[in-house]
């Protein structure tokens, strides 16, 4: 890896907006006003699907890109980063062109595997740090070549990277995402695909991270100021994330909010602690692995229910941390792998009349950050210690409130990362070989509010429980 003496031109390839943005190289911090952003509406359908359009995505893509050459901002670039989300999954035909829409990791669709008595799946996991679960490719692309006959498949960074340099290929990040991947070899896992029904040569070939391409003389002609600037492999999103926010290392658990959230802790991959059932591990580059576990309600949570409840104020005003009397459960979007609660198992209890709109956003909230303290306790565990908290994210950077509960549930000091753009500035620091540091405000938990939370935490994890059966009752 290498540094740069440009300015760092970042993609973002989110699930609710695509965004690019222009960094400076030696700290890979946002140059004001230097972003453009095409907001992104996924379809979702009653049998459980959500998808994105591949070419409206692509073709937002491409008017940030011009939105940012109109304005000034790509002259002086010396590298070109990505950051995109896991898991996504397109049928391609015999020529390469989409034979489905973008299949997110919201998708619920699948298929269901009966590999027998001689399947391991602890195994397994140990080896790809994924499971047998709807999220990933080993049932996604069963599901796919039930629905038709497709020739091949790829992700959405995949398919935005061949767009713009004409090479089909993906990183040993993305790839990882996709459930497919021997984590200790970097190449796609015999087993995988086998129990997937594919070979290697219908995937997206992995390249290493040093890898560069240029973009293809259409674009050079598009935009001028990028003529023969390197284009990097993608980072995953999560990845990305927790190396922006400054915990690149394994004495730091990431902790960061935005559409969904998540815990990780970045470490090498050589050594790397034996994986818990009940954490993913992912790869970040060819040295390192990311360890974690990620949460499906977070910033939707609190969109929807601001939005449903037409509050004025994205804070539950008024409310303190660990106070209010009803308990949420934030199962809306259901439970990440291995949990098998289903989307719309979200919980509200100790309902009363005398009840606001804030003490139910408050209950939300809190509830999140509890899933979240989960996470975090069993990373303490497998490291071996009490791990230093760093915060980042949109919701994050958005909410004060979400802040200090967050700090209390952890019961721990945190750092709040400076920088919004956690996953950009992530990406520039993987490709380029940085060490960004949060430079935020540093938050020490408030007694009373550490208090409140320790008090409430019993009966979450009673009715959590109780939520989880229950889910099983769901038609």
């Amino acid at each position: 890896m290498t540094t740069t003496d440009g300015r760092v031109l970042a993609l973002d390839f989110g699930t609710s907006s695509a965004r690019a943005l222009v960094l400076t190289a030696g700290d890979a911090a946002p140059v004001p006003g230097a972003l453009a952003r095409h907001k992104i509406s996924p379809t979702y359908g009653t049998g459980g699907s959500a998808t994105l359009d591949l070419h409206q995505y692509v073709e937002g893509m491409l008017s940030c890109l011009d939105e940012l050459q109109q304005n000034g901002h790509l002259d002086d670039i010396g590298a070109i980063v990505v950051s995109s989300q896991w898991h996504s999954i397109v049928a391609l035909d015999n020529k390469g062109d989409a034979l489905t829409p973008v299949v997110t990791w919201a998708d619920t669709r699948s298929v269901d595997l009966d590999l027998g008595s001689s399947f391991d799946e602890h195994a397994f996991h140990a080896r790809t740090g994924s499971w047998l679960h709807r999220l990933y490719w080993t049932r996604r692309i069963p599901w796919l070549l039930s629905e038709g006959s497709p020739a091949g498949f790829a992700g959405l960074p995949d398919l935005v990277i061949e767009r713009l340099t004409g090479e089909r290929v993906t990183s040993v990040s993305i790839a990882s995402g996709t459930g497919t991947l021997d984590l200790a070899t970097g190449e796609y896992d015999d087993e995988a695909l086998e129990i997937a029904g594919v070979k290697a040569d219908r995937l997206p070939s992995i390249v290493p991270t040093g890898w560069t391409a240029r973009l293809s003389p259409e674009y050079e002609r598009r935009w001028p100021g990028l003529v023969g600037v390197p284009v990097h492999p993608p980072t995953g999103d999560g990845a990305a994330s927790n190396v922006g926010t400054g915990g690149y290392d394994e004495t730091t658990a990431a902790v960061t909010v935005g559409t969904s959230a998540a815990v990780r802790v970045v470490h090498p991959i050589d050594g790397a602690p034996e994986l818990p059932w009940e954490l993913w591990r992912y790869r970040v580059d060819d040295k390192r692995a990311v360890t974690g576990m990620a949460f499906s309600a977070a910033g939707n949570l609190h969109a929807w229910l601001t939005g449903v409840l037409r509050l004025t104020s994205d804070e539950p005003t008024g409310v303190e941390i660990g106070a209010t009397r009803v308990i949420a459960i934030p199962f809306q979007a259901g439970t990440r792998p291995p949990a098998t609660v289903p989307s719309g198992s979200g919980v509200y209890f100790g309902l009363s009349f005398d009840d606001t709109a804030a003490d139910l956003l408050a209950a939300s909230m809190q509830g999140a950050s509890l899933e979240v303290d989960r996470g975090l306790r069993m990373l303490d565990s497998l490291f071996g210690r009490e791990l230093s908290v760093v915060l980042g994210g949109g919701g994050i950077d958005a909410s004060a409130w979400w802040r200090r509960c967050l700090t209390a549930t952890f019961a721990r000091p945190a750092t709040v990362c400076a920088e919004a753009e956690v996953g950009a500035r992530g990406a520039a620091a993987v490709a380029l070989g940085l060490s960004p540091q949060p430079g935020g405000e540093h938050l020490d938990p408030v007694p009373a509010d550490v208090d409140r939370v320790a008090a409430l935490r019993p009966r979450y994890e009673a009715l959590r429980e109780l939520a989880v059966q229950a889910s099983a009752l769901r038609p």
